[in-house]
């Protein structure tokens, strides 16, 4: 899995680590507990999960999963901003 993240290219694996990272940090103990931070967190898991989907659009399975999670991401994201 690593091998294959390393052959990405640059933007991707840009993208892809700063949502991660994003994501993370937001949902932490470091931030405040404000429902902009939570939904912050879940739409940079959205981004994350549909970057991957679409990279992994040649396998199909992997690819619908990413997108459901991209939309369990974005239906949390969208509560928490209400």
């Amino acid at each position: 899995m690593i091998k294959y993240f390393l052959s990405e290219p640059l933007w991707f694996k840009l993208l892809v680590g700063t949502m991660l990272l994003l994501s993370i940090l937001f949902s932490s103990s470091l931030v405040p507990d404000h429902p902009y931070y939570e939904g912050g967190s879940k739409l940079a898991a959205a981004v994350f999960f549909t970057a991957y989907g679409i990279n992994m659009r040649r396998n199909r399975k992997i690819s619908l999963i990413f997108a459901a999670l991209a939309v369990v991401s974005l239906i949390l994201s969208w509560r928490n901003f209400q």
